[in-house]
């Protein structure tokens, strides 16, 4: 999708918070030796940013790519992650870039027509429709004419046999099965914050798989102490304390008052 797509649509994916969105097209990109030019989107993001800048070198006023034209002219992966944290007005004028259209430099004159090896992909939350939940601050519905022009993917976190790998090799002292239950409880919370059970309400936190390692790692920092303790400087510490309370009752269903 991301070297022989045709058209080369530009990908969009989303998904919730820490599912692995930007790790899965960076790892894509490293595995097909194709160069990623990243760019993090928040509310103040110009796109005169991203193409380059005058600045003063060796004595003189040079103009200097940005990730954009870096990415352009040497046909790397243009990476706009958290697309959605875009100004929809700021965020129209990628519109060209998308459809693979060349880009004028204003400072120079110059024309920069992409590689053909160009791609451009982006990632977000709420698939450009805005957040209705509140979990997402920042996050903007974004102009329909520029979502148009993705291909979209859906993005969820890993399947717990991956999880078990990924803990297996971040966290190798904790043991197999300490490891499965954990990655249960993960789950179980992600069921929680996706509104996916039928008598509790929905939670404001999630356990991303970044926060599923941060637990492992507190367990082993904290060993002795229990599991709950960990949890709470890994995730809980910033819930509601009825959400607190209800995450802990999961963990005691699971571990009891165990530690590692």
């Amino acid at each position: 999708m991301l070297a022989g797509s045709v058209p080369r649509d530009a990908l969009y994916l989303s998904g919730p918070t820490g599912c692995g969105k930007s790790s899965l097209i960076c790892q894509v990109a490293a595995r097909l030796n194709i160069p990623v030019q990243p760019v993090t989107a928040h509310a103040r993001l110009e796109i005169p940013e991203v193409i380059g800048r005058l600045t003063l070198l060796n004595g003189s006023i040079t103009f200097v790519d940005g990730p954009l034209t870096t990415a352009m002219r040497h046909g790397h992966l243009f990476l706009m992650d958290e697309m959605d944290l875009l100004e929809p007005a700021t965020a129209a004028g990628l519109n060209s870039v998308v459809e693979q259209r060349p880009v004028l430099i204003p400072q120079t004159g110059e024309l920069v027509i992409p590689n053909e090896n160009f791609r451009f992909a982006a990632t977000g939350n709420t698939a450009g429709a805005g957040d209705t939940t509140g979990l997402y601050q920042g996050a903007l519905r974004q102009n329909l004419a520029l979502m148009d022009r993705f291909r979209l993917v859906q993005v969820s976190y890993p399947e717990p046999a991956t999880e078990q790998s990924i803990l297996a090799k971040t966290a190798p002292l904790i043991e197999s099965s300490i490891r499965e239950k954990m990655i249960t409880v993960a789950n179980e919370i992600r069921r929680l914050f996706m509104g996916e059970s039928e008598d509790t309400a929905a939670i404001e936190v999630t356990m991303s798989t970044r926060c599923l390692v941060r637990w492992a790692h507190l367990a082993l920092a904290f060993k002795g102490a229990p599991l709950s303790y960990s949890l709470d400087r890994a995730l809980t510490f910033r819930a509601h304390p009825e959400t607190r309370e209800a995450l802990h009752q999961i963990v005691q269903r699971f571990f009891g008052s165990a530690s590692l």
